[in-house]
C-alpha cells in the first residue's frame, strides 16, 4: 500500500457508499484484495483511499432459504466451500469457487471481487450466470437488484455507478431434478487462468427429458455471458450425446474469443464445444441422481 493512501473500514453500507461516492475513481473497494493488490503494484497507480467492506454485516451472510441463497459479496471462497448444504444445492458454483487460486488465495478471495474485477476469465461468474443469479447493489441512491449478466461491461469494467458496491448475490434454489456444474480448461494443472470456462444448469422431468437449461461461457468474449442458443439446444431432449454435441456446437458459434499466448481463437472455439458437452453431461448426471 502506498504511504499516501488512506484506509477506511466502514461498518454500514451507508458509510461505505458515501465514502465511495465522495472519492469516486480515486477509491477502491477492498473485499479479499487478491486481485486488487496485484493490480495496483503492476500499474503503480495507488488509490487515494481503500474502502474495506468486510466489517459490514450484509456482505458476510450465507443464508440458504427455501427459495434462494443469500450470499454476501465478501464471503470467501473457502467459507463457501465449507458449507455442505450450499455444496449440495449448488455443486457447480462451489466447484468454480474452489478453482480460484491456491488454498491461501481461496481463504481471502470473494465472489463479489471475482465479479467486480471484471475479468472475462473469472471462474465464478459463468457459474453464477448459469444459475440465473442476481446481484444486490447498494449505492448513495439506495439498493437495486440486477441480474449478474448485467454487471460486467467489458474487461476490467462493470455497470456499477460511482458509489455503488455489490452487497450480495441472490441465487434461486433449483427446482427438483435440477443440478449445475462448472468446468474450465487451463494450460497447467492448477492455479492458472481459464482459457475457456463453462457453467451449465439443467432441469429434467421424471422421464429424464430436459425442461430447462442455461449455458454460460467465460474467457471467450469481452465478458462472461449466457449462450442462449446452446441452452435451447438441450431443452426438450434426453440430454443424449447428440443433444450435447449440438449444444457444444452452438456454444462454439456464440464464442467470440481472441488469440493470445495461452491459445488461438480457433483453439478456444474448439475447446468451448468440448467443454460445453462435458459440463452439460456432468450437470445431467447430477440432475438424474436427484430424481
Amino acid at each position: 500500500m502506498s504511504t499516501s493512501s488512506q484506509f477506511a473500514a466502514p461498518r454500514t453500507l451507508d458509510e461505505a457508499t458515501a465514502l465511495l461516492a465522495r472519492h469516486g475513481t480515486a477509491a477502491r473497494v477492498v473485499a479479499g484484495a487478491t486481485d486488487l493488490m496485484v493490480q495496483v503494484r503492476i500499474v503503480g497507480a495507488y488509490p487515494e483511499r481503500y474502502v474495506d467492506i468486510k466489517q459490514i454485516p450484509e456482505v458476510n451472510v450465507i443464508d440458504l432459504r427455501a427459495d434462494h441463497l443469500q450470499l454476501g459479496a465478501a464471503v470467501s471462497c473457502a467459507a463457501l466451500s465449507e458449507r455442505e448444504d450450499v455444496r449440495a444445492a449448488f455443486p457447480g458454483l462451489v466447484e468454480a469457487a474452489e478453482l480460484i487460486g491456491s488454498t491461501q488465495i481461496q481463504s481471502r478471495a470473494t465472489l463479489g471481487g471475482n465479479l467486480c474485477n471484471a475479468s472475462p476469465a473469472a471462474d465464478t461468474v459463468p457459474a453464477l450466470m448459469a444459475l440465473d443469479a442476481q446481484a444486490v447493489i447498494a449505492g448513495p441512491g439506495g439498493t437495486r437488484t440486477v441480474k449478474v449478466t448485467d454487471v460486467p461491461a467489458g474487461p476490467g469494467a462493470t455497470s456499477l455507478a460511482d458509489g455503488e458496491i455489490v452487497v450480495a448475490f441472490r441465487i434461486p434454489v433449483p427446482p427438483a431434478r435440477s443440478a449445475d456444474a462448472y468446468q474450465r480448461f487451463i494450460p497447467r494443472t492448477e492455479m492458472d487462468i481459464a482459457v475457456v470456462g463453462v457453467g451449465v444448469s439443467v432441469t429434467v422431468d421424471a422421464s429424464g427429458a430436459c425442461t430447462a437449461a442455461r449455458v454460460a461461457l467465460g474467457a471467450v468474449a469481452p465478458t462472461a455471458f449466457v449462450a442462449e442458443e446452446a441452452g435451447a439446444a438441450l431443452v426438450g431432449t434426453d440430454l443424449d450425446d447428440a443433444a450435447l454435441a449440438e449444444a457444444g456446437r452452438r456454444a462454439s458459434e456464440a464464442a467470440r474469443p481472441i488469440s493470445d499466448r495461452r491459445g488461438t481463437a480457433e483453439f478456444r472455439r474448439d475447446v468451448t464445444a468440448v467443454l460445453t458437452r462435458r459440463t452439460a453431461a456432468a450437470a445431467r448426471d447430477r440432475a438424474l441422481a436427484r430424481t
